[in-house]
C-alpha cells in the first residue's frame, strides 16, 4: 500500500524525475506500483538545523531533500509537508524537494567566523540515501565538504546506496570523525514492503553493517519503529542479526504518530492486519498515555507503562548478552576542524 494523501502541489512547482533503477537492494517483490517521483529543486538560504531536544543526540543537522521516496507509513516527517502546501501521504512520497546548493550553502556557513563546530547529523528527517541521492549526488557533496574541513557527522539511514560513499565515509572514520546507523526495521521481507514499499531489503542492511565495520566505520542499528503486535516480537532477532554483521551499538525507538501520520497509520493497519487493528491503536494509546501520541521530551521516543518497561528490559538483556553497547560511543572529535581557504590565504 502506498499512504493515502491528496495532491495538493500546486501546478508546474513540480517536474517529473525519471529515477534510474538503483541497485540498492529493494526487495523487488514487494516494491509497489510504480508511481513516478516529481522533484522541485530549491535554493537553501540556510542548509544546517539546529535544536535543544534533550531526545536526540545532537544539535546540528542536514536534510538535503524534504520528502523521501522510500515511503516508509510510519515516517514521523510526513507532517513537514505540509508547509509546502502538500499533503504527508503520497505527496510525501512522490513530490520530493531537493537542495542543489547544499554543500554550497554549508561550506559558507562553516566558513562563518562565529561558527563552532558540533557533529551534524545527516538525514534525519528524510533518508539522505533515498533513490533520488543517485543521480543528485548532495549527500556525497556535503561529505566532501565535510572531510575537507574535518568537520564530524552521523549519518542514519536504511538504504544500500550509502556504500558508494564508503572511500569517504572510511576517510572521515580514520580521523574519527564520522559514525553511521543503519535503521533496521524488520527481518520479514513482507512485512518490509508492506511497511517501507522502496526501502533497501533487511539482507542489504546487514551488508551496510559488515561493510562499514570492515572498513573501520563505527557502526550501529537503531530497531525502529517498535510497533506493538507488528515487529516487536523481532526485536531479539533483528539485533543478533546487527550483532552477527558486526554492529558495534544500537538503540530503539517505539512508534511515533504525530499529527497527520495516525491516521494514516491506522489506514494501513485496516488494509493490511484489519484482525489486529483496534489491539494495536489501544496498546499505542496505552503507551502514549491513553492518546496516539505524546509528544514529551523524555517520554516521546520510548513510551511510558508496563509495555514500554518490558521493550527496554528486553533490549538492554539482549544488548548485554550480545556485547552491543558494551564500551559505549566514542564522541566524534571536533578539535580537527579547519578552514581551507583560511588557512590558505594565510600563506601569502
Amino acid at each position: 500500500m502506498r499512504a493515502r494523501g491528496t495532491h495538493g502541489n500546486i501546478a508546474h512547482r513540480f517536474q517529473p524525475d525519471s529515477v534510474d533503477p538503483v541497485d540498492d537492494g529493494w526487495h523487488r517483490e514487494a516494491e509497489p506500483d510504480s508511481i513516478a517521483t516529481e522533484v522541485r529543486e530549491v535554493r537553501a538560504d540556510r542548509i544546517i538545523s539546529t535544536n535543544q531536544s534533550p531526545d536526540v543526540p545532537f544539535s546540528q543537522s542536514i536534510n538535503p531533500y524534504q520528502g523521501c521516496e522510500h515511503g516508509c507509513i510510519y515516517c514521523f516527517a510526513r507532517p513537514t509537508h505540509s508547509y509546502q502546501e502538500l499533503s504527508p501521504g503520497l505527496d510525501f512520497e512522490t513530490r520530493i524537494i531537493a537542495k542543489p546548493n547544499a554543500a554550497k550553502q554549508l561550506r559558507a556557513t562553516l566558513d562563518k567566523p562565529g561558527y563552532r563546530p558540533s557533529p551534524i547529523a545527516l538525514g534525519v528527517n528524510t533518508d539522505a540515501y533515498q533513490p533520488l541521492e543517485k543521480r543528485y549526488r548532495l549527500t556525497r557533496e556535503i561529505l566532501e565538504v565535510l572531510l575537507e574541513y574535518r568537520h564530524p557527522v552521523s549519518i542514519i539511514t536504511k538504504s544500500g546506496l550509502i556504500l558508494r560513499d564508503l572511500d569517504l565515509l572510511e576517510a572521515l572514520a580514520a580521523r574519527g570523525l564520522c559514525s553511521v546507523s543503519v535503521s533496521l526495521t524488520t527481518l520479514d521481507n513482507r512485512l518490509k514492503g508492506q511497511l517501507e514499499p522502496r526501502a533497501t531489503a533487511a539482507a542489504t542492511r546487514l551488508k551496510v553493517v559488515r561493510e562499514m565495520a570492515g572498513h573501520g566505520v563505527p557502526v550501529g542499528v537503531l530497531t525502529a519503529p517498535i510497533i506493538p503486535f507488528i515487529n516487536d516480537h523481532e526485536m531479539e532477532s533483528m539485533l543478533e542479526a546487527a550483532a552477527d554483521s558486526g554492529a558495534e551499538r544500537a538503540d530503539w525507538v517505539l512508534l511515533r504518530l504525530p499529527h497527520e501520520v495516525a491516521p494514516l497509520f491506522e489506514t494501513w493497519l485496516e488494509t493490511h492486519y484489519p484482525d489486529r487493528a483496534g489491539h494495536v491503536m489501544n496498546r499505542i494509546c496505552d503507551l502514549r498515555g491513553g492518546r496516539t501520541n505524546n509528544s514529551s521530551f523524555g517520554e516521546r521516543m520510548r513510551g511510558t507503562g508496563p509495555l514500554a518497561d518490558l521493550y527496554r528490559q528486553r533490549f538492554h538483556r539482549k544488548c548485554r548478552a550480545l556485547g552491543l553497547n558494551k564500551a559505549g560511543e566514542e564522541p566524534l572529535d571536533t578539535g580537527q576542524f579547519r578552514r581551507p581557504a583560511g588557512e590558505q590565504m594565510g600563506l601569502f
